[in-house]
């Protein structure tokens, strides 16, 4: 779009937010044009959130100023912030897990009837119809404590969708979404924006944000770095603005040398949490020195095959064996012993004690084991010890291994939560969902390190709704679809278009194979 003459419909300039300990934004300055994309980058810290929160009216900068829409505003709430014309979807989201999904899109908004339960059928069709335009389906009558993490990210889509806000703020909108799905949803911002909508895009998708943007702004230690026109640069010169240095966009690795298999899962069933069949007769195997991805959309079983194969959910009917020996009914800690690793997909609640310090978390599984314990007693020096290594070892930037692990950032934490299970030299490790919500350079960490790993001979199950990430570590690929396995591939073999379609249900793999053949 052409931004000359064009009066911003949000302007910040000179924002500074001082946390304790912290300056998360210093002098920051940011706009947005009518009709415009402007998508903003950064790592986990440079100040991307808290600017936004700004925005939105969620903080009170210390200092700087802002005007919507030609006004000075200065918002003390969401709700200022939404009768003005905004709309948010957070990166960490906002909503009441005992209540419906319609309940929560309903919650705050003004309605002309009491009590507020009348409106639940109109919003119901409201969602449901909502949820057909965009691809993002979802049961607007379930609670949303039970659904996935990306469901839930659904649920904040079609709430900002359903609000029609003039000025929408999206963070990581399109991260469970099918490649379809996705260019979907770059046209219909698209056309919101031909509209007269206006966009802030938050994305660590570099791809993605060259695609849809108009402007990009990249943010670093909580400073400007620079606003481009996003025709005027690439991906290498963004990663560079975002981390200071050049970064390794693409993993580079050897082709597999895969041996016997470590992980076996035959015929599994299991049930989610609301007594539904989740998994639905899962079969593959995992070999020593391959790394096995599983793409789909989230809600499709993923979690549910995560949390049974490391003993965390019961099993319905049939077997898991690690290195031949059964493990299926057997307890986490069990499992463990016989060689299991597990990165959670969900690394806050199931991956570490927010409330315990950074070398109590490193040695969580260990910590009954010599040297740490002896005669029943802790043997702190030796913890503490083991600890300071394996963050040097891992990269977890930290002023001490003392520090509540709740503090750390996202890539620091997904930091400590890696080292922490391959320190126990596992044969096999399930990585769920490694990288959600990490910038550039942890991605990078992360990738290198699984690589590295299956180089030495582990069995590598990855389990991610990122296709990039799938298609740059895996050796090969099985695609999840409501709970069954469809088809599974060679790396090689494999393109974006066929994932794509077998993950929203269309054909196997095989049938896929068959067509082109005759095409």
């Amino acid at each position: 779009m052409a931004t000359e003459n064009i009066e911003p419909v949000v302007r910040m300039s000179g924002i500074k937010k001082q946390f304790p300990g912290v300056l998360a934004n210093d002098q920051v300055s940011f706009d947005l044009l009518h009709g415009e994309i402007h998508a903003l980058l950064g790592e986990n810290g440079a100040g991307k959130s808290t600017l936004m929160n700004i925005l939105y009216g969620l903080y009170e900068s210390d200092e700087g100023n802002i005007e919507v829409f030609g006004k000075q505003v200065h918002f003390s709430s969401a709700r200022d912030a939404i009768a003005n014309g905004l709309g948010m979807v957070h990166q960490h989201f906002m909503l009441v897990k005992p209540f419906s999904v319609a309940e929560n899109v309903i919650l705050g908004q003004p309605s002309p009837r009491s009590p507020m339960i009348e409106d639940l059928d109109d919003v119901c069709s409201q969602l449901v119809e909502l949820s057909r335009q965009y691809g993002l389906a979802i049961d607007p009558t379930a609670q949303v404590w039970t659904l996935s993490v990306g469901e839930q990210q659904r649920v904040e889509i079609l709430k900002a969708l359903h609000r029609g806000a003039e000025i929408l703020i999206l963070d990581e909108p399109t991260a469970v979404l099918t490649p379809q799905e996705v260019e979907e949803l770059v046209e219909i911002l698209r056309r919101l924006a031909a509209e007269g909508k206006s966009i802030v895009f938050i994305s660590h998708k570099l791809d993605e944000v060259l695609t849809v943007s108009d402007r990009i702004t990249v943010l670093r230690d909580g400073h400007n770095v620079d606003t481009v026109a996003t025709c005027d640069t690439d991906k290498a010169g963004l990663a560079r603005m975002m981390v200071g240095r050049d970064v390794l966009l693409k993993v580079q690795k050897n082709p597999a040398n895969p041996e016997d298999a470590v992980l076996e899962v035959r015929d599994l069933r299991a049930e989610n949490d609301r007594e539904l069949m989740a998994l639905r007769g899962v079969n593959f195997e995992v070999r020593a020195g391959e790394i096995l991805g599983i793409a789909g959309v989230a809600g499709n079983g993923q979690t549910e095959l995560e949390e049974v194969i490391a003993g965390l959910r019961k099993v319905s009917s049939g077997q898991i064996f690690i290195n031949t020996i059964e493990t299926t009914y057997c307890t986490p800690h069990e499992i463990g012993r016989q060689g299991l690793a597990h990165i959670p997909s969900d690394r806050y609640r199931m991956g570490m004690l927010k409330d315990f310090t950074v070398a109590e978390n490193l040695v969580l599984q260990r910590i009954g084991d010599s040297p740490f314990t002896k005669r029943g007693m802790l043997q702190w020096e030796e913890i503490r010890c083991e600890a300071r290594q394996l963050v040097k070892t891992y990269d977890v930037r930290t002023p001490s291994t003392e520090v509540m692990a709740g503090k750390l950032s996202g890539g620091n934490a997904q930091k400590m939560v890696l080292a922490r299970e391959l320190a126990r030299d596992p044969k096999v490790l399930i990585a769920a969902q490694p990288t959600r919500g990490l910038d550039v350079s942890a991605i990078e960490y992360v990738h290198k390190t699984l690589v590295e790993k299956r180089d030495a001979g582990m069995a590598i199950l990855l389990i991610s709704t990122e296709l990039d990430e799938i298609f740059n570590l895996s050796d090969r690929i099985a695609v999840m679809y409501e709970g069954e396995i469809i088809g599974i591939m060679d790396r090689n073999d494999a393109d974006l278009y066929t994932v794509g379609l077998m993950m929203a249900g269309g054909h196997s793999w095989q049938d896929e194979a068959e067509r082109l053949q005759c095409d």
